[in-house]
């Protein structure tokens, strides 16, 4: 499976770290999820891929104020190259978005170019795991995120 942010915020980028921001919700929920154990964000990585998942975002680049999804400038938006990495990635077959921004993005902007299975691989969104969606607390964005456990087809 692969899940899918937007773009990284500004401390992921400082860090070169996928959701590094401490009061994202993202390694907390997927430590809970798939039982990774130790502290080193390397470690955590390693045991996600270990576990058939793949993270990465829609956007190579973009320009933004901040950090947030609301201040994505639509008109310097740059997708990453889908159909490459779908062709050297067969496996996936589910997808699924960390957020309403990242699905949005990739239906408008990735999704009508891809052919072939990789236009019609099982797509999901998720509730964001960022502290700023805070209709949910993070123990209902986990319970929702526990999709990512069940099989292909039964999400």
């Amino acid at each position: 499976m692969l899940i899918l942010g937007s773009m990284p915020g500004r401390e992921s980028l400082r860090q070169q770290r996928y959701y590094a921001y401490a009061r994202n919700g993202f390694w907390p929920i997927m430590t809970d999820l798939f039982q990774l154990t130790g502290e080193r964000y390397e470690d955590k990585v390693v045991q996600l891929t270990q576990r058939k998942v793949a993270v990465w975002d829609v956007l190579k680049a973009c320009f933004r104020s901040g950090s947030l999804d609301s201040e994505i400038d639509g008109k310097s938006i740059v997708t990453n190259d889908f159909a490459s990495f779908y062709h050297d990635h067969p496996a996936i077959t589910r997808v699924f978005f960390n957020g309403a921004k990242a699905e949005s993005i990739y239906r408008r902007h990735v999704l009508p170019g891809l052919k072939g299975a990789a236009g019609s691989l099982e797509l999901r969104r998720l509730p964001s795991s960022s502290p700023a969606h805070a209709a949910l607390t993070r123990e209902q964005k986990r319970e929702a995120w526990r999709v990512l456990l069940e099989p292909q087809g039964k999400s």
